[in-house]
């Protein structure tokens, strides 16, 4: 018997994907990856360096990743919802930035 949830919208699912973000210190290193993604993105492509835009994952998910694993210990949202929690990571970014959320 599978314990994992489902979601029929991201509305529904969001709540959730904070509930997963608890612990500031994940929050910042999403954030801190989110914000790194970007920078890199627009570098890249004013550069003409583009084959830095195949580290944007690395980048994302490596802080992302530290996060959960070093303190938020669980596992992140990504391996069960990929698209909800990219989403997710975006929508968090926006509402920290805002002050929604605190950082």
């Amino acid at each position: 018997m599978s314990n994992q949830r489902t979601f029929n919208s991201f509305s529904k699912f969001y709540p959730y994907y904070l509930e997963e973000h608890s612990d500031a210190t994940c929050r910042r290193l999403h954030f801190v990856g989110s914000l790194l993604v970007l920078l890199v993105a627009v570098w890249a492509i004013t550069s003409g360096k583009l084959a830095w835009l195949l580290t944007l994952p690395v980048i994302g998910y490596g802080f992302a990743w530290a996060g959960h694993f070093m303190f938020e210990k669980n596992r992140p949202a990504t391996f069960r919802y990929p698209l909800y929690s990219l989403m997710g990571d975006w929508v968090m970014f926006r509402d920290i930035l805002i002050g929604r959320i605190r950082f």
